[in-house]
């Protein structure tokens, strides 16, 4: 998932933005660190904008496992900072400084977004401060050659893969319509899926919509004259709602997917409840309240439930696993930067999602992706994108 609105990267963007004294303007969850018995790990990404349903889940699965951590009266307790960057890849930068400089976190928790990965993630390089994102998946990330970087979640090119797999094995699809809100993730993801399927004898046709606009007639027209199998949306819910709207609206019948910006509610909401029928949804997340993967996911969502009266959503699992890595480092005796990233490269244990285990670039070793439908008023886990069918 990325949002990406401006990049700061290279040595000279670094080295001007550590010239500046901001201070973090962020929430305060338990105080900042500094002594021995204690130390502060972060979490920075959208709190309060436009797309804050995709990472309050995540932040708030990393604050139940710290939780869960420190209620064990452990030697050394873990505080857990929020820094809310609205998603805006400026606004990250100003906050990462204040999180090194004044709250000397020892860890990030994100970014959430691609975007701000990309201006922070140099910042937390040159402190040596170790970050996992839970949600960021843009490809580039793990090209930069950071040491201090890692996530939890595939990049777009697994999702891609995973999309194409479940198109033509699972819906049997032969004509595929790509739709994207223009942005670098959107289209890079509705590219790469065209991509990963032409190979396999699918016919593509592929348009691009305003996220600012509301009428998307032009489009609807294309595809309903197209009549393909399915459409896939590359972006986030709101557009993906206005959008999946006019489609059954206008007469479409084929089945409607989006990737893991789709993955919220208000895609339900803003296709109405009705039309949003059998849409289906990509994601490397995993949101398995039932527990059919493994049994700690159901623990987890009950312990979630209890924690913030609301079910498991998209990157609360990821969240939680990515605030487990550093609690791990931590209840093995590590807890200055250095010794907390060298053990991110040994770790290896089962998260509440998928095995936690890294590679040498920080990527994540698993690569699943995930197909989900709405069903009802939820959206509902069918499996990887290997194994899924739609009803």
């Amino acid at each position: 998932m990325r949002r990406n609105k401006m990049r700061i990267t290279g040595a000279v963007a670094v080295s001007a933005v550590l010239a500046l004294s901001a201070v973090a303007c962020g929430g305060d969850d338990g105080g900042s660190g500094g002594d021995a018995n204690e130390i502060t790990i972060g979490f920075m990404g959208d709190l309060t904008g436009e797309n804050s349903g995709l990472v309050i889940p995540p932040k708030q699965g990393a604050q139940l496992a710290f939780e869960q951590y420190n209620a064990t009266n452990p030697e050394v307790k873990i505080n857990f900072k929020t820094y809310d960057s609205q998603g805006k890849p400026e606004q990250a930068t100003s906050l990462a400084l204040g999180a090194v400089k004044n709250d000397k976190i020892v860890g990030m928790v994100g970014p959430a977004f691609s975007g701000e990965s990309q201006s922070v993630g140099p910042i937390l390089e040159e402190a040596k401060i170790p970050s996992v994102s839970p949600s960021a998946t843009n490809i580039t990330l793990g090209e930069k050659g950071w040491k201090y970087w890692h996530r939890v979640v595939a990049d777009d090119s697994v999702q891609s893969a995973g999309v194409a797999t479940f198109l033509t094995d699972g819906l049997k699809a032969k004509k595929l319509y790509t739709v994207s809100d223009n942005q670098e993730y959107g289209k890079g993801l509705t590219d790469a899926i065209a991509k990963a399927v032409e190979p396999k004898g699918v016919e593509v046709q592929s348009d691009a919509v305003d996220d600012k606009a509301t009428d998307y007639s032009s489009t609807v027209n294309k595809i309903v004259q197209f009549k393909p199998d399915a459409v896939y949306f590359g972006g986030y819910y709101a557009v993906a709602g206005r959008l999946f709207k006019q489609l059954r609206e206008g007469g479409y019948e084929g089945k409607m997917m989006s990737g893991d910006g789709s993955l919220a509610s208000g895609l339900i909401e803003g296709t109405g409840q009705e039309n949003a029928q059998g849409a289906l949804v990509s994601c490397g997340c995993l949101i398995d309240p039932e527990g059919k993967t493994n049994e700690k996911a159901k623990k987890f969502a009950d312990d979630y439930q209890a924690k913030f009266g609301a079910e498991v959503a998209i990157y609360s699992t990821e969240g939680f696993d990515a605030a487990t890595s550093f609690v791990e480092a931590v209840k093995a005796g590590n807890t200055t930067t250095d010794d907390i990233n060298n053990y991110l490269k040994t770790i290896d244990v089962q998260g509440v999602g998928k095995p936690i285990k890294f590679a040498e670039n920080g990527e994540l070793a698993a690569e699943d992706i995930f197909i989900y439908e709405v069903q009802g008023n939820k959206i509902v886990l069918l499996g990887p994108a290997s194994e899924a069918k739609a009803s």
